[in-house]
């Protein structure tokens, strides 16, 4: 597997919770204080070893540099399956709720989604191996960690494994602005998958013609689409609230 860099606290601190094998922690020399010391305090009573070098040894391991004192040297992120994100859910009781991006390039907005897809329940997220974004140290800093408590599964063929999912008794909902049915008046309840296009692209026609219904977000302004980051929330947490309502 591949090494790389995670670096921030927020991203560290989470790295640290999980059972991630982190190789060493860097943190900048003298920067002991606060949120730093408690980072070092969990690294050492993993006994993972801790470097202390200089803030140009640190920048030279961060993107943008935004390491705030601290980076771990970890081994690639371990991708999931398709079959451990059912089944994922299956332990948990609930119906599987999984979000399937088709071709989201940008590391910030898979970040983001990741994220939003946390802290909503969503028990997966499945991307291409190819023309899509990869996790990597971007992805950990705009998911806030979070991709440490997420399952990413990577296939080979979008539309392939949607149908895999219907076969599990998914229904799939694309987001596209041609789409006739308005989100907030669409049934979003049961075991789901909501289909997310690339940025500009939209969905492709194949991935489009396996969706099950295809819903829009009404616009109103000059600007006639989100970011792909902003439509998966809107989206994620309209399942949340359908699902809640059917709880009272």
């Amino acid at each position: 597997m591949n090494e790389m860099y995670v670096s921030g606290r927020n991203p560290v601190m989470e790295l640290l919770k999980s059972d991630k094998q982190i190789d060493k922690l860097y943190v900048l020399k003298g920067d002991v204080k606060g949120s730093i010391n408690k980072i070092m305090g969990m690294a050492k009573d993993k006994g993972i070893v801790i470097q202390q070098v200089d803030k140009t040894k640190l920048d030279s391991m961060s993107e943008n540099r935004a390491h705030q004192g601290v980076v771990a040297l970890v081994t690639g992120y371990d991708y999931s399956s398709v079959k451990d994100i059912i089944a994922h859910a299956k332990r948990r009781g609930e119906d599987p709720f999984v979000i399937i991006l088709d071709g989201i390039e940008d590391t910030h907005n898979l970040g983001a989604i990741v994220r939003t897809a946390e802290c909503a329940g969503v028990h997966g997220i499945i991307i291409p191996k190819r023309r899509s974004a990869m996790v990597n140290q971007t992805v950990y800093k705009s998911s806030a960690g979070a991709v440490e408590h997420m399952k990413i599964a990577q296939v080979n063929n979008i539309a392939q494994t949607m149908e895999e999912l219907k076969k599990e008794g998914l229904w799939l909902y694309g987001a596209d602005m041609d789409g006739k049915d308005v989100y907030y008046n669409t049934a979003l309840k049961g075991s789901i998958g909501l289909v997310i296009g690339g940025e500009g692209k939209g969905l492709s026609r194949l991935v489009k013609e396996k969706c099950d219904v295809i819903v829009n977000i009404p616009m109103k302004g000059k600007i006639n689409s989100l970011n792909a980051s902003n439509a998966a929330t809107v989206l994620i947490y309209e399942v949340v609230r359908q699902s809640n309502e059917n709880k009272k």
